[in-house]
């Protein structure tokens, strides 16, 4: 089974239906999406098709990314650009196999195809019976288009494994950020190709001009395998080829592929190969360096520049608003972040030859228009705690004007961070008589408030672009920041009133409730010790708090 030319991959049509083509299927305009029984296969498809086009058909430079986005190459095309590395995607036969080990392994012992799968109980789980929540047994056997992606998903996502089975090149469960079109119809070529950079961006100083199938720097499965059980044998950037982050490999498998009839556990199809075991080793790639994905946004330390930079992982409580800055906007002396080098990519230089060329008439306002997707695993080490995957407006102003942009959002997602801990605070006073000593998980508070302000967030962040592009600035308007203000105030106290009457009546302590009440209004008003958050906001927003509610009362004048 070659990856290039069979059609293993589960495209969703124009018209609703589910086909399986190979991936120079993504030209045809009626091809809209993948279709993939899984959300971290259907992420990885996505990174494996962008891979794909960003090491066999890359745009020269920006003029030729915009080309190929308004007049994308026929299917005919694509095919003959991939054609030249197909050997490098053999799944099966007597050479090199995509993704697996050189080494047949044959001293391995063959473990279940599970294996595969992130979320499957491990071998601890499965001896001291602690899988109560995923099960053992959902998956005996897959088919190798499963296999295929399966073994993929892994390599990329890959976390602690045990004594010698490395983590990704990325670190284990990292987040990654693409940028996708807003309209509906939008082909899944116009997806793929916005996450798709000029060559010297991603791989600067000609370091990507050679790229060949046979090469084991750009495709590690082509040649032997970088045994890391000895000191010194880390594989740092320098070693290897600059496209090599698409197609790291820190684990070593081989998958057991059977020619018989069977229905995959995964996807539901009948096939005619089938896999139920593989063979695993340690002591794969060591990666090691500043490695830095294409595809995944990354956080340095001011404070210690001689450190590399981290990258941005899944955490408890999931993705939203708060987290949109770091994962757009550059700011690696302030709070470190690095957004991903596609997403750089896209706000500071496709952006700009959008608009040079929309002054010559060309109608492209579809590319001005993105939005973010951000995906990935929170894990804890080898243990998976949860898959996220949310879609932001992605909001782009020049360069020049993106530290402003930073400098407002981040003082409003400042404002919202302090609003929802004190909203949780008072909540937790009113309902216990010793809130320091009560112990349980409120984080759903925090969460619950930011899910409610999110709209409100997005609104004024598109208020502020409006505002930088009519060349307003430095101070956020002060309708935009009264406005956000007022929604964090409206919900912090609907948000109270709903938490703390929520109990039976009769356990209600009401002289408790009330007070903590009017500790939050208090707060909120910039009448209580620790508002300074909240009166610094209104200042710099040039608004008076006074004047968004009218004269404070007495009872909120103070704790």
């Amino acid at each position: 089974m070659n990856l290039l030319h069979d059609p293993w991959l589960p495209f969703r049509a124009r018209d609703g239906s589910i086909v399986y083509r190979p991936p120079s299927a993504i030209a045809d305009p009626d091809i809209v999406d993948l279709a993939l029984p899984r959300a971290d296969f259907q992420g990885a498809a996505y990174q494996f098709l962008i891979g794909l086009l960003q090491t066999a058909w890359p745009p020269e430079d920006h003029g030729e990314w915009l080309d190929r986005h308004l007049e994308p190459p026929s299917v005919e095309a694509l095919e003959a650009a991939f054609a030249s590395f197909a050997a490098a995607f053999e799944l099966t036969g007597e050479g090199p196999s995509f993704m697996q080990d050189l080494d047949p392994l044959e001293d391995a012992k063959p473990g279940p195809v599970a294996g595969l799968l992130i979320d499957s109980p491990g071998a601890n789980g499965l001896k001291l019976n602690t899988d109560h929540f995923v099960k053992r047994g959902r998956v005996d056997t897959i088919c190798e288009d499963c296999a295929a992606l399966a073994l993929f998903t892994t390599q990329i996502n890959a976390p602690a494994g045990g004594a010698g089975y490395r983590v990704g090149l990325r670190g284990g469960g990292p987040l990654t950020t693409l940028v996708l079109p807003d309209q509906a119809d939008a082909s899944l070529w116009q997806r793929l190709w916005l996450n798709v950079a000029p060559i010297e961006t991603i791989a600067p100083k000609g370091r990507a001009s050679d790229r060949r199938a046979g090469d084991d720097t750009l495709f590690p499965w082509m040649g032997p395998t970088r045994i890391s059980d000895k000191k010194g044998s880390e594989v740092l950037p320098e070693h290897m080829h600059a496209l090599h982050a698409y197609w790291a490999m820190p684990r070593r498998f081989r998958l057991e592929i059977e020619e018989r009839d069977g229905r995959c556990d995964l996807c539901g199809r009948q096939a005619s190969h089938m896999v139920s075991e593989i063979r695993a080793k340690n002591y794969g790639a060591n990666y090691d360096g500043p490695w830095q994905h294409p595809l995944t946004p990354y956080r340095r330390d001011p404070k210690k520049p001689s450190e590399l930079p981290l990258s941005t992982k899944g955490q408890p409580g999931g993705l939203g608003y708060r987290h949109w800055s770091n994962l757009v906007l550059d700011d690696a002396e302030g709070s470190g972040a690095l957004p991903a080098a596609v997403i750089h990519d896209y706000l500071t230089h496709k952006m700009d030859i959008v608009a040079q060329e929309r002054r010559f008439g060309e109608d492209i306002e579809a590319l001005l228009t993105p939005r973010l997707w951000v995906f990935g695993y929170d894990m804890d080490n080898m243990k998976p705690r949860g898959w996220y995957s949310v879609e932001m407006p992605l909001v782009a102003v020049p360069p020049a004007q993106q530290e402003l942009l930073r400098t407002w959002v981040q003082a409003s997602i400042e404002l919202s961070r302090q609003t929802a801990w004190m909203t949780r605070t008072q909540i937790k006073n009113a309902w216990f008589s010793r809130p320091a000593d009560a112990k349980g998980d409120l984080t759903p508070i925090d969460s619950q408030f930011y899910e409610a302000t999110e709209s409100a967030f997005f609104r004024a962040l598109f208020a502020l672009q409006q505002a930088l592009q009519r060349g307003e600035g430095p101070h956020m308007p002060s309708q935009v920041a009264k406005a956000w203000y007022l929604a964090l105030r409206r919900e912090a106290l609907t948000s109270f009133e709903a938490q703390a009457l929520s109990g039976p009546a009769f356990e209600l302590d009401m002289k408790r409730i009330t007070r903590a009440h009017r500790q939050l209004r208090a707060w909120l008003s910039g009448h209580s010790k620790g508002s300074k958050v909240v009166t610094r906001f209104a200042k710099d927003g040039g608004f008076a708090l006074t004047n968004t509610q009218g004269t404070p009362s007495t009872e909120e004048a103070a704790p």
